[in-house]
């Protein structure tokens, strides 16, 4: 897959690994449409690329409709649809505390908006007989977030999501990719200098991990590890399943003694 002229839609584009990877793609060669609600950030940064702003609420359906259909009438058939918006609020006591409006927030963030995407563009790509959707899930789709019950278990669907895509469509023309790091020093952990979390282990810059993600879509990859030892996290968890959970809840353990409070921005640096 070459960059170069393709038509990219990417959502949660106006900061964090977004910005990063609409950077990553403009110089790449890619011609984007941007898609955010942070408008003024988003503005900056479109300007700064000569890309296309376009305020959405994902988890609207109407709102990716109206979007494809102008990248459509002003840019040409969408190549790539990026679905990378998403956040996280963790809960408050027990795995089941966050409000009922987290749960649904999450599942429509992170799965919907997927499956939105994929209406809005799906058929115009299977009859082409080429196109190209990537959706932002996490390392906790594929493992599980201490302290987010109601963010790791969306993200499992959103992996789940994508297997399906690419079971039912890979042999039609469309490549299919999801997206699964751990900790990224974005706004999400309180990074608002990505250069403060350097020395930390295990947490990549959103610029190391765009640049990652775009080699892996160039090498057309289904599964996109930013950080490569999720792989053998993955074995671990596959082969030894009971033996895992014991490590996570002694991992869980250890970070109540040492913060009293699960909070991701601070749990992060104890991982």
């Amino acid at each position: 897959m070459d960059f170069q002229s393709k038509t990219i839609i990417l959502t949660g584009a106006a900061g964090g690994i977004g910005a990063a990877l609409a950077r990553e793609f403009a110089a790449r060669g890619a011609q984007l449409a941007l898609c955010d609600l942070n408008c003024s950030a988003l503005s900056a940064l479109a300007q700064e690329l000569g890309a296309q702003p376009m305020v959405c609420d994902v988890s609207v359906e109407s709102d990716i409709q109206s979007v494809v259909a102008k990248v459509e009438k002003t840019l040409g058939p969408v190549d790539i649809f990026f679905s990378n918006a998403g956040f996280s609020a963790g809960e408050p006591d027990h795995a089941a505390s966050a409000p009922d409006t987290i749960w649904q927030a999450a599942w429509q963030v992170h799965v919907m908006a997927h499956v939105y995407a994929c209406r809005a563009v799906l058929p115009a790509m299977l009859a082409r007989g080429e196109g190209y959707l990537v959706q932002m899930a996490s390392a906790a789709g594929l493992l599980n977030q201490i302290g987010d019950a109601a963010y790791s278990t969306s993200k499992h669907a959103a992996v789940g999501f994508a297997e399906a895509l690419a079971i039912s469509h890979g042999d039609q023309g469309l490549k299919v990719s999801v997206v699964c790091p751990q900790y990224i020093a974005t706004p999400m952990l309180g990074y608002d200098d990505p250069t403060s979390a350097a020395s930390l282990p295990g947490v990549l810059s959103p610029k190391i991990a765009a640049q990652r993600v775009a080699d892996a879509m160039e090498q057309e990859r289904f599964l996109i590890l930013p950080h490569p030892q999720v792989a053998d996290y993955m074995a671990f968890k596959a082969a030894e399943p009971d033996k895992w959970l014991a490590s996570m809840r002694k991992l869980r353990a250890r970070l109540v003694a040492k913060l009293g409070k699960l909070e991701l921005r601070q749990m992060h640096k104890w991982m």
